[in-house]
């Protein structure tokens, strides 16, 4: 006998059915708002390493696995009159991106959606005044950066050989955008000084000098038939392969590059005269309102610019006066500063890595293991002598992020000749610093299979304060490597570790005081002269140099004290009551705390602030 459902039963069944239509909903929409979301950071990655063909070949090994065809690769070339694109494209992604819910994704894919939200605030923020960015730099800008792209371009196979060079075809077009946007800086008031074009002048008449490229001695030259004698070494090419591939180099650079960067310095001498005085930001209409927006995207900090200007004060007042307080307490202090004596024991640059590779300890994860097992391989080199006026003290080339196997560090000989700089320089571009950092962010990622979207965000304040960091914490490491022989070094070492964030302090505040205080020459020559530093050309290099490159110091410091200030959130949020100064040196919190920035980072600090919050 059939029997039929009670209308108790028949209403516990709808509601079951509704309970689980109910949650399948719910499942879907988030497992469907997470596919989402995947595919558009994926797509939007894609799309910024494809923008430039150099950049993508130091950021991808295999291209295949990543479904792009690297040959078809083109440098970006500037359109007359496209300066307000990025503006449109910016907010047009970031429409984009709204259409996804965020609090239907999962917790990594929801940090991640906050961190391209963020980013891409900021970075609008910033191409609201197309004209104000500077691509030809004379100390970061396009001249003096390809030459070193270009020298260790990696070249695998004939395939990397022939994209190289086609790129070197694309300079004169290149370059030619370039000017259009200087001309067009011009019209808008907004061109460099004189002093600053006379100096981009030179650089392109001495790095691409047409006599040493036509008789092969470049460094260009040089470099490329090393490299492409390593592919013969390895059965890929034959010798008459790699002569081949060598003349055509020289062709290139012969009738295409050289003359690219003749036109170039041409093209910037006719528009000298069309540019104010050399000054900062805050003498251009907008320019304070760029610098502020500047400042939150180079640094990461999202602190408005009094409170900024305070953090740096405090630290600048505790250093000056700590540092004051030890040359009192040691005279002799004062001559060596001077003398700058050799302390350390005799270590090549290879030894001191490895030293600093093993010192890490406990305060520090290890890097995690790979998938492959593959171990970390690092390779020290100096830069051309030729490149040495133009080139940063020292800078590590990240690996690609599919391949983070071989690292490249580059010293400039000029800024590392003495043993104490040659080690903290070490310190931040190996071990714990780049170096260590890249890898293990990129070991982590992999584990953890977190997308690769933040490899194509760029966050200067993380990366060159922690850098920053673990450079002044290296300090630490010399003392015990010297002292044994020479007990002085505790005392020197502690000076030069004052003065080093005494004068970084310094520059980050004169930044902010150039750019958005209108301060001029004398205006900081006279501070200067209050703190004891007196030198008028080396005062006037310095203005000169931070008129050119602003928020490069705030980069570094704000960054590091950004970080300290996350340390003091986290000593309060980690500890007990009353033992906050017990855990901030304990070896277990800083595990943990190293541990958290370099599993959350690079970001900026506000979304770090917030994560920590949250642990």
């Amino acid at each position: 006998m059939k029997r039929s459902l009670s209308s108790r039963q028949w209403t516990f069944v709808l509601i079951l059915f509704t309970a689980l239509s109910i949650l399948t909903l719910y499942w879907y929409g988030r497992t469907h708002q997470d596919s989402k979301f995947r595919a558009f950071a994926q797509a939007f990655f894609l799309e910024e390493i494809q923008a430039n063909p150099i950049h993508f070949h130091y950021t991808i090994d295999n291209p295949s696995a990543y479904g792009v065809d690297e040959s078809s690769l083109t440098l970006p070339v500037y359109q007359a009159g496209s300066a307000t694109d990025e503006v449109y494209a910016l907010s047009l992604t970031r429409k984009n991106l709204s259409a996804i819910d965020p609090d239907a994704l999962n917790e990594e894919n929801r940090r991640l959606y906050e961190l391209l939200d963020s980013y891409l605030a900021a970075a609008a923020q910033t191409a609201a005044y197309p004209y104000f960015s500077e691509p030809l730099s004379p100390s970061s800008g396009v001249p003096s950066e390809l030459p070193i792209l270009f020298s260790e371009y990696r070249l695998d196979d004939k395939a990397d050989i022939e994209n190289y060079l086609s790129i070197l075809t694309q300079i004169p077009g290149y370059f030619e955008g370039l000017l259009v946007y200087e001309q067009e800086k011009a019209q808008a008031g907004l061109f460099m000084s004189d002093l600053t074009a006379d100096r981009v002048i030179r650089q392109c008449t001495e790095l691409l000098d047409a006599s040493s490229v036509e008789n092969g001695t470049h460094f260009l030259e040089i470099t490329f038939k090393e490299r492409l004698q390593q592919l013969v070494d390895k059965k890929i090419l034959t010798a008459g392969e790699a002569a081949s591939y060598a003349s055509e180099h020289n062709r290139l650079l012969t009738t295409l590059v050289v003359p690219a960067y003749d036109q170039l310095a041409d093209g910037l001498t006719l528009l000298k005269g069309s540019g104010k005085t050399t000054c900062g930001l805050a003498g251009q209409e907008n320019g304070r309102e760029y610098y502020r927006a500047l400042v939150r995207l180079r640094t990461g900090s999202y602190r408005d610019m009094d409170e900024i200007k305070r953090l740096l004060a405090r630290d600048l007042r505790f250093h000056y006066e700590s540092l004051l307080a030890l040359l009192t307490a040691n005279p002799s202090l004062k001559d060596m500063i001077t003398e700058t004596p050799s302390l350390l024991p005799e270590m090549t640059p290879e030894e001191i890595l490895a030293d600093l590779q093993s010192e890490i300890g406990e305060a520090y994860p290890p890097i995690p293991t790979g998938r492959d097992n593959a171990p970390i391989r690092s390779t020290i080199k100096y830069v051309d002598a030729s490149l040495e006026a133009y080139s940063a003290p020292a800078f590590y080339m990240m690996p690609p992020i599919d391949n983070i196997c071989d690292n490249l560090i580059c010293l400039n000989a000029r800024d590392t000749e003495d043993d104490l700089a040659l080690f903290t320089t070490l310190a931040h571009e190996g071990y714990p610093g780049h170096l260590y950092q890249t890898v293990y962010s990129k070991r982590y990622q992999e584990q953890e299979n977190i997308l690769p979207l933040g490899n194509v965000l760029y966050y200067g304040g993380f990366v060159e304060g922690w850098a920053m960091y673990v450079e002044l914490a290296s300090f630490d490491r010399a003392i015990e490597l010297a002292k044994e022989s020479h007990p002085e070094a505790a005392a020197y070492y502690q000076v030069c570790r004052l003065d080093r964030q005494f004068r970084l302090g310094l520059y980050s505040l004169l930044d902010i005081a150039i750019h958005y205080d209108n301060a001029s020459f004398e205006d900081v020559q006279k501070l200067c002269y209050c703190l004891g530093i007196s030198d008028s050309a080396n005062l006037a290099a310095l203005y000169q140099y931070i008129a050119e490159e602003p928020c490069n110091y705030l980069k570094y410091y704000l960054g590091y004290l950004e970080i300290l200030e996350l340390k003091k959130q986290a000593a309060v949020l980690w500890s007990e009551p009353g033992q906050m100064t017990a855990v901030y040196d304990d070896t277990a919190f800083l595990y943990r705390f190293h541990s958290f920035l370099l599993q959350n980072g690079p970001a900026d600090y506000r979304t770090l602030a917030r994560r920590l919050g949250a642990t």
